[in-house]
C-alpha cells in the first residue's frame, strides 16, 4: 500500500476525515457537475465515505492532493476500482477553482497513472469522462489518453466517454 506520493509541487496522501469540509463544499457547487454533483448531504457523505473505504478494500484509492507545505485538500486524484466498474480508472476532481490552468491536475494525474502501471501492476487504465466535461476531456488528452469508443462503460454511467491511458514511457 502506498499512502503517499510526492511530485515537484504536490503531496498526494491517503484521504482522511479532516478532508470532509473541502470535499463537501466542492460537491455542493456547480463545479461538481462533471462528477455527479451537486449532491445532497446524504449522498455527499456516502460518496466521501466510499473514498475512505476504497482504501480499506483495495489498499489504494484516490489520493487527497495538497500543495507542498500545506495539508489542505485541493482535490482528489488517483486509482479508482469499484467492484462494479468494468475497468480500472484514474479519476480526478480539483476542488479549488483558482487552480485552473496551473498544471496541478496534470502533475498529480501523471503521478497517479505511473503509480497504477508501475506499482499496482495495471495492464490498462481508463478515465470515465462525462460528455461536455471539457476540463476533464482536456486533462485526459494532455495525459496522452485516447478516446476508446469500443470500451465498456459503468452501468450507471452509460453516457461516459472512455479515455484510455497509455503506459508511461518509463514503464514500457
Amino acid at each position: 500500500m502506498t499512502e503517499m506520493l510526492q511530485t515537484e509541487r504536490l503531496i498526494l496522501r491517503q484521504p482522511n476525515a479532516s478532508d470532509w469540509p473541502v470535499f463537501w463544499d466542492f460537491f455542493q457547487s456547480d463545479r461538481a457537475k462533471g462528477v455527479g454533483g451537486p449532491l445532497s448531504l446524504r449522498d455527499g457523505w456516502r460518496h466521501f465515505a466510499t473514498e475512505l473505504g476504497h482504501w480499506d478494500f483495495f489498499g489504494h484509492g484516490m489520493w487527497t492532493v495538497t500543495k507542498r507545505g500545506s495539508d489542505k485538500s485541493v482535490g482528489m486524484i488517483g486509482p479508482w476500482t469499484p467492484m462494479d466498474w468494468p475497468e480500472n480508472e484514474i479519476g480526478w476532481m480539483i476542488f479549488d477553482p483558482t487552480l485552473e490552468g496551473t498544471g496541478i491536475a496534470t502533475e498529480a494525474a501523471r503521478a497517479a497513472v505511473s503509480h497504477a502501471y508501475d506499482v499496482l501492476g495495471w495492464d490498462t487504465a481508463v478515465s470515465y469522462v462525462g460528455v461536455g466535461n471539457t476540463r476533464s476531456e482536456n486533462l485526459a488528452q494532455k495525459l496522452g489518453a485516447v478516446l476508446d469508443k469500443e470500451a465498456p462503460k459503468p452501468e450507471h454511467y452509460p453516457n461516459a466517454q472512455v479515455f484510455r491511458h497509455p503506459r508511461p514511457r518509463a514503464s514500457q
